[in-house]
């Protein structure tokens, strides 16, 4: 006879009539969960105050102030799994975003969860929460759970009272999307030189392949960035899975004189690098010419393995071995880039970018790829980044965008290109071991920006276009404070896409760019289109774009 013994479970957590669960999450580093604590206590106030004292409901709070730690937030995904397990599944649970988050803490147990979700983000720049909540969105997607989101920059607005009104007496919240346009082989466009041309690219991805070259995935917690492999092999883009140990002893094997050949060439050109002499807080000669390392070993891998394009993990293994990765990762995604030589001394792909997967995140590797693929076929400047939609505010009556990669871009995105680089310490709260950022301002252009998600194992895609813009010295620094400062800032407007439009249907916290000249703007994007439903993916083409399509 068997005898069965497993643990006790916990008392269920119940609602009362009128009562709503507050949970929240944030980082699985310790150190920025205290650094974020301040803000989000500030706004579980004002929250509590408007369910409370507005809309006649309470709050409950799921879990408690952790004083051992210094703050609130649930921080691993074991947390986050017991903490569920002891909620009633049909609780309204409010989770409340005001910082980066680990979306898997929490994704697991909310996607099994029966009750409403709310994800309500503040819309600030300072850590910020509208990231994590379009993060914990797209995951959930890609789960196929439904939920409800919402937005607001000081939870005083009408569009937060409303938002949250709706959900509280009718679970949901609806949100225009109409900006996004289903679009398909039988389009207008599709009779066009330019589609034809972009079905001959996809018809030669599927054909021949791009083979994306990932240093381990799922950074960050971002399950919206793991795709699953039928999705990649459908669309003609498979991983090939390298492992963070392999690129360290890869980079062992660069010598020094390579490595400070390497700076020395990015010096000549005009990068300045913000130089101190205290590893822990400031960046050192010797970060980055372990960062020099990291790119050239990146390089010899991408031709190792023939690669189309290449990302590193980064965190959580690498952070604690070596520096940071983003300096290697602009620089080689750059087309201007240090000669890297392989073991024969041979140039890998001179003069071409190596589209550079930051975050290993495959939801912007997809639209990177393709479009370093469509634009180098043409002849035309093929560098391809992805950035955080990380905040966003009004200059003389126009709202621009602030979007923000965490260390790097390629130099060819930047006003003065290298010259107009600096590099900083990448922050010690988040890299222990330092490293250089590529700081610059965006350059002023038209822009095609893109973004892939994932449901079931479909892959589908968001197209758009934009304009990049140059604010005005006082302008773009008020913007680098409120946000991280030492990292590369562009400002930009989506065309036709307002603030809250894209808030309500984007399905990342990251953003895919790549900058296209004005009078080729119009073929690129019939191009693009044609060539993401030649490589079988389902196309949403955003705003105004769909008038230049």
């Amino acid at each position: 006879m068997l005898t069965l013994t497993l643990p006790p479970s916990s008392p269920v957590l119940t609602v009362a009539d009128k009562e709503v669960l507050l949970v929240t999450n944030a980082d699985l580093r310790e150190s920025a969960n205290v650094e974020c604590w301040p803000i989000q206590a500030k706004f579980e106030v004002r929250l509590e105050e408007a369910v409370t004292q507005r809309l006649g409901y309470k709050i409950k709070r799921a879990h408690l102030y952790k004083g051992d730690k210094g703050h609130g937030f649930i921080s691993s995904q074991r947390e986050g799994s017991d903490l569920f397990a002891k909620i009633d599944p049909d609780a309204p649970v409010i989770v409340l975003l005001t910082a980066w988050q680990y979306s898997h803490h929490l994704a697991p147990s909310l996607a099994k969860h029966r009750g409403p979700v709310l994800l309500l983000a503040n819309f600030d720049g300072t850590w910020p929460g509208l990231v994590g909540m379009l993060c914990m969105a797209g995951t959930l997607t890609s789960l196929g759970k439904s939920y409800s989101r919402l937005w607001s920059a000081e939870f005083n607005d009408e569009f937060f009272y409303s938002g949250l009104s709706s959900w509280l007496t009718t679970q949901q919240i609806t949100h225009d999307t109409s900006y996004l346009k289903a679009v398909d082989q039988n389009h207008p466009s599709s009779t066009t030189a330019a589609w034809a041309m972009g079905r001959q690219v996809g018809n030669y991805v599927l054909k021949h392949k791009e083979i994306m070259g990932l240093f381990d995935s799922f950074c960050m917690g971002m399950i919206n960035g793991v795709f699953p492999q039928k999705a990649l092999v459908d669309i003609g883009m498979p991983m090939e899975s390298l492992s963070q140990s392999a690129l360290l002893v890869e980079m062992a094997k660069v010598p020094q004189a390579l490595r400070e050949e390497c700076l020395a060439w990015y010096e000549a050109r005009g990068m300045k690098f913000n130089f101190g002499t205290d590893p822990a807080k400031e960046l050192t000669r010797d970060q980055v010419l372990e960062q020099c390392a990291m790119m050239i070993a990146m390089g010899r891998f991408t031709q190792r393995f023939g690669l189309s394009a290449v990302g590193v993990q980064y965190q959580q293994g690498l952070a604690h071995s070596c520096a940071a990765s983003d300096f290697a990762e602009g620089a080689i995604g750059s087309s201007e880039r240090f000669p890297i030589p392989d073991e024969a001394g041979n140039i890998i792909r001179a003069g071409k970018a190596i589209p550079c997967i930051n975050e290993v995140d495959m939801g912007t590797a997809i639209p990177q790829t393709m479009l370093w693929r469509l634009l180098d076929s043409f002849g035309l400047p093929a560098e391809t980044t992805l950035h955080d939609i990380r905040w966003g505010s009004e200059f003389e009556g126009t709202f621009y965008w602030d979007f923000e990669i965490s260390g790097s871009v390629p130099f060819e995105h930047l006003k003065g290109g290298i010259a107009g680089a600096t590099g900083y310490r990448q922050p010690a709260m988040y890299f222990p071991k330092g490293g250089s950022s590529i700081q610059g301002q965006g350059k002023a252009g038209r822009l095609i920006w893109a973004r892939a998600h994932y449901e079931g194992t479909k892959v589908v895609m968001h197209i758009g276009t934009g304009t990049a813009v140059e604010l005005p010295t006082a302008e773009f620094e008020r913007r680098r404070r409120a946000t991280t400062y030492e990292w590369p800032l562009l400002n930009c407007v989506l065309d036709g896409v307002s603030r809250d439009e894209l808030m309500a249907g984007h399905q990342s916290n990251h953003i895919t760019i790549a900058y296209v000249d004005p009078d080729k703007l119009q073929d690129v994007l019939r191009a693009f289109v044609a060539q993401a439903l030649t490589q079988n993916i389902r196309v949403f083409v955003a705003g105004d774009a769909n008038a230049c399509l």
